[in-house]
């Protein structure tokens, strides 16, 4: 019971930290993120997000993600496609890999628009954890440990967010420390 109060405590004290910030430009990379530009207007301005912007370019998902939406994009930054093996971001970023990186890349999306407080809100639906369904089908596991948010791949492999709520006019996203892989 003490351990479900906290839980439900922490998460709600999570919720109204993100939603103050809730349309507010927020730096990331360097640069201000505006809410009123689309996702790939402001992921180029992001130093810490060159890679992903690269392989967005490469597996051409770039008109896809300044469309309408929402999306959510749980974004890896530079760091995060560097703990990779040596060699495979070259490899996926070759014409002949593009199929693989499309499906890594949608792994990371989700429809809609989910902003912190809408994940802590399900995680506390689903007793600590939240199944959320990619944009390639796949499902990504979110959890708290703490007051830090985290989202699992289907291998069990953890991102932690670290940089939530970052508004878009097309979505939102949220700067993650790990890319996540999915089984197919």
């Amino acid at each position: 019971m003490k351990t479900r109060k906290f839980l439900a405590a922490a998460i709600l004290a999570l919720g109204f930290a993100f939603t103050s910030n809730a349309q507010k430009s927020v730096m990331v990379g360097g640069a201000a993120m505006y809410p009123n530009k689309n996702i790939i207007e402001n992921a180029v301005n992001s130093k810490d997000h060159t890679t992903l912007v690269a392989a967005v370019k490469a597996a051409d998902l770039v008109t896809t993600l300044e469309g309408k939406g929402p999306f959510t994009v749980f974004a890896p930054t530079n760091e995060a496609f560097n703990k990779l093996p040596k060699g495979t971001v070259e490899t996926l970023l070759k014409p002949e890999n593009k199929k693989m990186l499309q499906n890594i890349l949608t792994y990371h999306v989700v429809s809609g628009k989910w902003n912190a407080s809408d994940i802590a809100k399900a995680i506390k639906e689903g007793k600590g954890k939240a199944t959320i369904k990619a944009v390639n089908g796949g499902t990504l596991t979110a959890w708290m440990k703490g007051n830090d948010l985290y989202i699992s791949d289907e291998s069990g492999n953890k991102a932690k967010v670290t940089i939530a709520d970052v508004n878009q006019s097309n979505g939102v996203i949220h700067v993650i420390n790990a890319v996540l892989l999915p089984k197919k």
